[in-house]
């Protein structure tokens, strides 16, 4: 025995040492950095993209297409007149802290996502909630004052986070979730550092971390993917530069469409603005089409309202303003605004915002129309005097939520849209059958397009550029996450 055991001991000393694997690590270059990391209480799209689906996980999620799949519930049941929602939590869901993720904390969260805490737009898409309850430890029912068509879509979203009832930070610096990644670090200014949850109770993180960094310019984020500093560009908002990377054996190119509308926003508390002739002015007075090859490479959609292709009910409405200067100006003229009328453009320091504000800027002038062109750091000075304070009567902004026809219902928010009409077909819309949804949308977005509430300029493309070893990426960008769990590298 003692002769066996020295062998053994003998080999062991002898045996090569394993060599440790190297650390699995994904480098993205992103624009848009988020305000803050509470997307419960702060505003942007930048929060989601890099923390939903990665770090805060849903009761139900979007796939690449748009399906309603599962998440942290197993399966979810809804009584016959579709107000109310039994979810089944998976036994296996965990906080990254190594807590359950239990009925009672799924509604501690969701009370507090609909609490005064929370930004107007997250609260909004709680309205149609009554009550939240706990049923057993694995069961959460939510009961609706009326049947929504829209709600358990918005679930997928950042209302629907669940967040670690234990943790005791502040969220909008240190984020406490159940997805495979955790929060690591914020270089404001610069880079968010996510690192693999090694507890995480789904499939495992392929990545050891994953940093997401920040470019001001476009340029110098295609220059440190040119220079293999980086694995993914997440949209290539410099679509000119996409020869760049025509290097098939060094880069792969993704191209696919977005949620993003990219939106001349009126200001409708501005009197001006508020004369129907003059909204049409401006929309007959911009060239879309010129927009889009002047400040967008070519790459984009024309869609003329606040609906995207990949909804059930777009529909192209792109023609209803065509191009025609001398119409804008026989409109100007009939609103007795011929001359004199100056209108302040305020726009985020964004890839599209100050190219596509000079291009602007310069057709309503053609037409008559004075325009003060202001370019504002996004984004706590865009959110601040446009978002906040309403201080502007034009911008330029991608709304690019799933879904958000219905903004327009809410003559609070910042665009200051209120039209009876328009907010009856959003209710009778949600609350009525698919088929009455369907019909009532589109009939919704027909009267958007009818009284120019805005100018719909075009539909961001979504173009990501990858090293060829990365797999899983989605090309349609249909909800507000980057979402991580389907990426991998190939060894």
């Amino acid at each position: 025995m003692a002769v066996v055991l020295l062998a053994s001991l003998l080999g062991a000393c002898t045996r090569p040492p394993q060599a440790e694997e190297p650390e699995r690590t994904l480098e993205i270059g992103a624009t848009g950095e988020p305000a803050g990391l509470d997307m419960i209480t702060v505003s942007g799209a930048g929060t989601p993209f890099v923390l939903l689906y990665n770090v805060y996980e849903t009761l139900v999620k979007l796939d690449g297409e748009g399906n309603i799949d599962p998440l942290l519930a197993s399966e979810w049941t809804m009584s016959e007149d579709n107000t109310v929602y039994t979810f089944t939590l998976d036994k296996g869901a965990r906080f990254a802290s190594g807590t359950d993720v239990t009925a009672e904390a799924v509604v501690a969260s969701f009370e507090r996502n609909r609490s005064e805490a929370a930004t107007d737009q997250i609260m909004g898409k709680w309205q149609v909630v009554d009550t939240i309850e706990a049923v057993d430890e694995d069961t959460v029912e939510i009961t609706l004052s009326q049947a929504s068509n829209q709600w358990l879509y918005e679930m997928t979203g950042p209302a629907g986070i669940v967040t670690d009832p234990t943790g005791d930070a502040d969220l909008n610096t240190t984020p406490a979730g159940s997805g495979p990644y955790e929060f690591a670090a914020w270089e404001e200014g610069s880079a968010i550092e996510l690192v693999a949850n090694d507890g995480y109770w789904g499939t495992p993180p392929r990545f050891d971390s994953v940093t997401f960094r920040y470019y001001a310019d476009p340029n110098a984020m295609n220059t440190a993917m040119l220079s293999g500093q980086l694995d993914i560009i997440s949209n290539l908002t410099v679509p000119q530069a996409i020869e760049q990377f025509a290097d098939e054996t060094a880069y792969t190119v993704h191209e696919g469409t977005t949620d993003g509308e990219v939106v001349l926003g009126f200001n409708h508390r501005t009197p001006a603005l508020q004369d129907l002739r003059v909204r049409q002015a401006i929309n007959h007075a911009i060239d879309r089409e010129a927009l889009i090859d002047a400040a967008w490479g070519g790459k984009g959609t024309l869609i003329g309202s606040m609906v995207p292709p990949t909804d059930p009910w777009y529909e192209d409405l792109s023609d209803t303003y065509p191009y025609d200067p001398e119409k804008a100006k026989a409109l100007l003229a009939e609103a007795g605004m011929a001359s004199g009328l100056s209108l302040r453009l305020r726009v985020p320091n964004l890839p599209y915002g100050p190219p596509a504000g000079r291009f602007i800027a310069a057709q309503l002038e053609e037409v008559g129309i004075d325009v003060v062109l202001d370019e504002l750091e996004f984004p706590a000075r865009w959110l601040d005097l446009v978002y906040t304070k309403f201080d502007y009567d034009m911008t330029i902004v991608a709304h690019v939520e799933p879904r958000d026809l219905e903004a327009f219902a809410n003559p609070d928010y910042y665009w200051g849209y209120d039209n009876p009409e328009f907010q009856r077909l959003i209710e009778e819309a949600d609350a009525g059958s698919p088929e009455e949804q369907v019909t009532k949308l589109q009939e919704a977005a027909r009267l958007l397009a009818d009284d120019a509430a805005a100018d719909w300029l075009f539909l961001l493309p979504n173009i990501i550029v990858t090293t060829p070893d990365i797999s899983g990426i989605q090309a349609n960008q249909v909800s507000l996450a980057f979402d991580l769990t389907t990426i991998a590298a190939r060894s």
